[in-house]
């Protein structure tokens, strides 16, 4: 990889490597209020955004830089 560069300039906001703790952690609680309102007889939500905040998560998202450096477009 040492030759491989960005396409983009857009970059994560924070320096958390993955989300994946915190998609195992919603998607948990979604299933489970799903399961106990099929078995209170309610209607499930249709969205995981309906029970779960997605921007308490370790990522906030990505940025575009346009003044991004030869450096940081590596990867």
């Amino acid at each position: 990889m040492s030759r491989s560069i960005r396409k983009t300039k857009i970059f994560g906001i924070t320096i958390a490597e993955s989300e994946k703790q915190d998609k195992r952690r919603w998607n948990r609680t979604f299933r489970k209020v799903c399961k106990t309102l099929i078995r209170l007889e309610k209607e499930a939500p249709l969205k995981i955004y309906s029970i779960t905040e997605i921007w308490d998560g370790a990522k906030d998202g990505k940025r575009y830089y346009p003044n991004a450096t030869k450096r940081e477009m590596r990867k």
